[in-house]
């Protein structure tokens, strides 16, 4: 039989944007909300610039859905970037990443629309097309993260000499 905690819940973990463990003081409760507020206000900015390019630049149906690729690329060419700059450069900059990485650039890149578009692409027929994006937004999203973090860090620690 599983034992049930018993423990209160200020030891829950939080994510790594907060960093350590919750706690229940109000000192704390205001720093989260601090980092709430991060990341609301980058969301909207991400996701308003994602919605005005999708708006722009729109696929026909059965179409490759550019713009939710090149958002999605793109996005993960900022995030090797942003990663780098956080973790080497700004250390002590303790909203700067939960605002651009998890809310701007959360908000601004959408998996959730490229899994949409895949079974779109599959229920009008396009299967071809639909493994193309799927296998290659994926593919190009890695490289770009890869590519970007690496240069960025080229670049720093050239930078740093």
């Amino acid at each position: 039989m599983q034992q049930q905690r018993t423990d209160p819940a200020p030891f829950e973990p939080v994510d790594s944007d907060v960093g350590g463990r919750a706690t229940l003081s109000s000192r704390r409760r205001r720093g989260d909300l601090g980092i709430v507020a991060v990341v609301a206000v980058g969301g909207m900015v991400g996701a308003a610039a994602r919605y005005l390019i999708g708006s722009l630049w729109t696929a026909p149906p059965g179409g490759f859905p550019w713009a939710t690729s090149a958002v999605n690329v793109s996005g993960c060419a900022l995030i090797g970037v942003l990663m780098v700059l956080v973790s080497d450069v700004w250390t002590r900059r303790r909203l700067l990443r939960p605002f651009l990485g998890t809310g701007v650039l959360g908000g601004y890149t959408t998996f959730s629309t490229y899994t949409v578009d895949i079974q779109r692409l599959v229920a009008a027929g396009h299967a071809g097309i639909a493994l193309i994006y799927l296998a290659g937004t994926a593919a190009a999203a890695f490289v770009a993260v890869w590519a970007t973090a690496n240069a960025t860090r080229k670049l720093v620690t050239r930078r740093m000499r």
